[in-house]
């Protein structure tokens, strides 16, 4: 199986390295190998949080989520934060009344650990579905995991996305300065397969020292997770355990962000906004067996929402992704995908591109359409999709990658 210590599999699409990401004032972070399921490497993570901290969240709309799904929905309602927990290698879905007693012993343990209360400890897991949680290994790792809680640092953050990866190949992190304050943004991911957002998708975990109110939280958090996880599809599937949190310390500066006109949200925004879309964007890089980044724009859709179905039509098809894999611009999968997403589209005004190379017009392929061209483009390791249906101003933009034979064999053995 594939695992973010297997470094001779790192995607071909991986970023040369994993960012310097700063420290965020009030967050403490630890890694701990468990053995949870993996050798060799840390398979739990503790992000211990200052007092005060808020916190938002948005998690999978599956109608079989995991326990810890469940767990910080009930604890969002609180809006703080003291710890977060996560584990690999172990999903915690699908595992009865047993998972609920797993998830409040973890949070009583590492809450006792760190002296805060159960009720401010967020968790999330992450691994195969339906197996019982070890509980014994967690709860005499979890004291030795808070003991090694330190001020979050640049090797800290890496150890952290390394410990909650299962089949990433690559850690993910990133990390945005907030226009106009001493502030950052700074997140880590994981994900890799099992990716179609459905509200966000993977895991995300992401921490502000900004002070920020959190109702405005929520919506900041719910807005940037629309136009980024929510535009990303790996295989078209929908996690059970999928969870985006955001804290915000707001140890940098005293002046809580509480206002809807206050000059300092459009700069947050834009932060988190950009923090999510590299995070999202690195996701779809490291799809199971993906060699190619594919982009799907789609315009002149009745509106947005129907330009985003069709984008994920195409995205999603699985004709389309390996024709891509296989570099062969068979373009009328494409018309294919459009066709069969129950939106509106004018047959006889759809424009297709790829790359910068258009295919059709007014219903028909272009007589100087070159397939040669198109063939170029598809050789590169970066996609290009543009597809307008003529018949409104909606337009909505998808992240996918290729479908290869690697996905195949990833999954067929992932409990091995």
């Amino acid at each position: 199986m594939s695992s973010t210590s297997d470094s001779a599999s790192i995607s071909p699409l991986a970023p040369d390295s994993f960012p310097v990401l700063p420290p965020i004032a009030g967050v403490g972070i630890a890694t701990f190998a468990a053995g949870l399921r993996y050798t060799g490497r840390d398979d739990l993570f503790v992000a211990s949080l200052a007092e005060g901290t808020s916190v938002a969240g948005v998690f999978t709309t599956s109608l079989c989520p995991s326990a810890p799904v469940d767990w910080c929905r009930q604890q969002l309602v609180g809006r703080t934060a003291r710890a977060l927990v996560c584990n690999a290698g172990n999903a915690n879905a699908f595992t009865g009344q047993a998972g609920m007693v797993s998830a409040a012993m973890t949070a009583e343990v590492i809450a006792e650990s760190l002296t805060v209360a159960p009720d401010q400890v967020f968790l999330a897991s992450t691994g195969v579905i339906g197996e019982p949680m070890p509980d014994q290994k967690i709860a005499e790792a979890l004291p030795q995991l808070a003991a090694a809680v330190a001020p979050s640092s640049a090797e800290g953050w890496k150890n952290a996305a390394l410990a909650i990866g299962t089949t990433d190949t690559f850690a993910k992190g990133a990390s945005r300065r907030i226009d106009g304050a001493v502030s950052h943004v700074v997140g880590i991911a994981k994900g890799s397969g099992m990716i179609a957002p459905n509200m966000a998708t993977m895991l995300a975990f992401v921490f502000t020292d900004l002070p920020v109110e959190p109702t405005l939280l929520q919506e900041c958090l719910s807005t940037a997770s629309a136009r980024t996880f929510n535009r990303i599809t790996v295989d078209s599937d929908t996690s059970t355990s999928d969870t985006v949190l955001l804290f915000a310390t707001g140890e940098q500066i005293d002046d809580e962000l509480v206002d809807r006109d206050d000059p300092r949200l459009e700069s947050f925004q834009a932060a988190l906004d950009a923090v999510l879309s590299d995070l999202a964007h690195q996701i779809v890089r490291d799809g199971e067996g993906a060699t190619k980044f594919i982009e799907v724009t789609v315009s002149g859709a009745a509106d947005d929402a129907a330009a985003e179905i069709i984008a994920k039509s195409i995205a999603n098809s699985p004709l389309v992704k390996t024709a891509i894999a296989a570099e062969d611009a068979n373009w009328g999968r494409i018309i294919m995908a459009v066709g069969k997403a129950g939106q509106a589209a004018d047959r006889d005004r759809i424009e297709l591109w790829i790359g910068t190379e258009q295919v059709t017009f007014n219903g028909a392929v272009l007589a100087s359409y070159s397939e040669a061209r198109a063939t170029e483009h598809l050789q590169g390791d970066e996609v290009t999709i543009k597809v307008d249906v003529g018949v409104g101003p909606g337009q909505a933009t998808v992240w996918t990658c290729d479908l290869t034979h690697r996905y195949i064999d990833i999954n067929a053995g992932y409990r091995s």
